[in-house]
């Protein structure tokens, strides 16, 4: 079974390129790489569970380095709206 996407207005769409423009710029990449990043996401996890691109939420943001690292360091946050599991029949 494949990944259909819903279809998305043009003020949904400027929204979430923004959102990703916002995020690369606070993780030093370019947003090409965000959006294959996000993609890559949504494709494995695909592969196991049904999910709800729409609300489908990336973010990098940088916290206080604990213990040896020092410094600054970044973390990823997905928020991914899970509608269900995939039946195990369609699972390879």
């Amino acid at each position: 079974m494949t990944h259909t996407p819903k279809k998305q207005t043009s003020g949904t769409i400027a929204k979430d390129r923004l959102k990703l423009l916002l995020v690369s710029e606070r993780a030093d990449c370019s947003p090409e790489v965000m959006e294959m990043l996000k993609n890559d996401i949504i494709q494995v996890i695909s592969k196991y569970m049904l999910i709800d691109t729409e609300g489908f939420d990336i973010r990098i943001t940088k916290n206080e380095a604990d213990g040896d690292i020092g410094g600054k360091t970044q973390s990823l946050y997905a928020n991914i709206p899970i509608r269900g599991r995939k039946p195990s029949s369609s699972l390879h």
